[in-house]
């Protein structure tokens, strides 16, 4: 199968494109290479592939990369949390207006199978329950909560303690930030074009993903690199809120196989109906970040993590995927579990800098 990994050059999609072509299948990898994500240059993993320097937003370009190709994973977007809303434009052009170049190419030259790097921020809040009340969707924290050291969300009927759950797919979508609110965007550009076109699209949810290649030192850099660098620099690793909040951090390579399974896997719905289906991608160990702070400094031989206090606009309490969707509709189930990932994790190569205030998947 010749498949086009868009952000081929990425954390995630280099690996994505390393496991396709150890399949067997013909890779042909675009990026823009932005200098705000890799300083301009090649990095010598995306060398290993038949590769094209290009945006996904170029119609042209991309209508002509799409004959012959059998699939396409679509990995490039603008990632992170961002600074401010002043980001929003950003965002949206490389991660929404991009797709829908990339999808309205697809359908003119009958390319139906896509595989969508999507994310568990399109969730907001996790899933939580109340003893009175069942399950129920808390409110947006409250800064005077954060500032005071009330981290936890309550109920929104009787204001009780909330106990947190894991998050099945059919959760309803509650963005908390541009970068999310884009991703939800996105899935469901695709869940329409699959409608209209007959298309099949797996919608993958990646949660904390970590590991080698992962971008270092930039505003957008996710948790683990922040606290890997604070660490080079012999410093103690700063953890906000208490230290408490769960995450699901899942290993790249398990990232990039459950993309591999996708592209290879038939669609859930009959073929021609269009199907959209969307699965979380997670290893199913729930960690805090703490826990996650704290592995590290003992993997380095640095100092203890600190516990700052306080929370960023749109940071969410707790957010744990249910796996199971994934397992019986794919196959997958990770594989690299925490303690060995996040060891190999202190000194995996990372993606050297970026040099300017905004950075991208690709």
């Amino acid at each position: 199968m010749r498949v086009l990994v868009t952000g081929g050059a990425g954390f995630i999609g280099s690996h994505v494109a390393d496991a396709l072509a150890e399949q067997g299948h013909d890779v042909l990898a675009l990026d823009a290479l932005v200098p705000q994500a890799h300083g301009g240059e090649a990095p010598r993993w995306y060398r290993r592939h038949e590769s094209v320097v290009g945006d996904v937003a170029d119609a042209g370009l991309v209508t002509g990369l799409l004959r012959g190709v059998d699939a396409v994973c679509h990995q490039a977007a603008m990632v992170g949390h961002g600074l401010s809303p002043a980001d929003a434009p950003l965002y949206t052009a490389r991660n929404d207006h991009a797709t829908a170049v990339l999808l309205a190419a697809m359908h003119a030259t009958g390319v139906t199978r896509l595989v969508l790097a999507s994310s568990m921020v399109v969730y907001g809040e996790g899933r939580y329950a109340c003893q009175s009340h069942g399950t129920v969707r808390p409110a947006p924290r409250r800064p005077a909560d954060i500032e005071a050291g009330r981290f936890e969300p309550g109920c929104p009927a009787c204001g009780a303690p909330l106990i947190p759950g894991l998050v099945p797919e059919d959760a309803p979508l509650d963005p908390r930030s541009t970068y999310a609110a884009t991703k939800a965007a996105q899935e469901h550009l695709a869940s329409a074009w699959a409608r209209q076109t007959g298309g099949t699209v797996w919608a993958l949810r990646y949660h904390n993903v970590y590991g080698p290649r992962m971008p270092r030192d930039t505003p957008y850099s996710g948790v683990a690199a922040l606290f890997r660098s604070a660490l080079e620099r012999s410093e103690p690793p700063r953890v906000m809120e208490d230290g408490r909040q769960r995450r699901d951090f899942v290993h790249v390579t398990d990232v990039a196989r459950a993309n591999v399974l996708a592209l290879t896997t038939p669609p859930s719905a009959d073929p021609g109906a269009g199907a959209f289906t969307a699965v979380n991608v997670c290893s199913g160990e729930p960690r805090t970040v703490g826990e996650l702070a704290g592995a590290l400094s003992d993997a380095m031989g640095g100092p203890a993590p600190v516990v700052v206090g306080g929370a960023r606009p749109g940071d969410v309490r707790h957010i744990v995927a249910a796996p199971d969707r994934a397992e019986a509709l794919l196959g997958f189930r990770a594989r690299r579990g925490f303690a060995d990932g996040v060891a190999a994790f202190a000194t995996d190569p990372l993606r050297e800098p970026a040099t300017s205030r905004s950075a991208g998947r690709g």
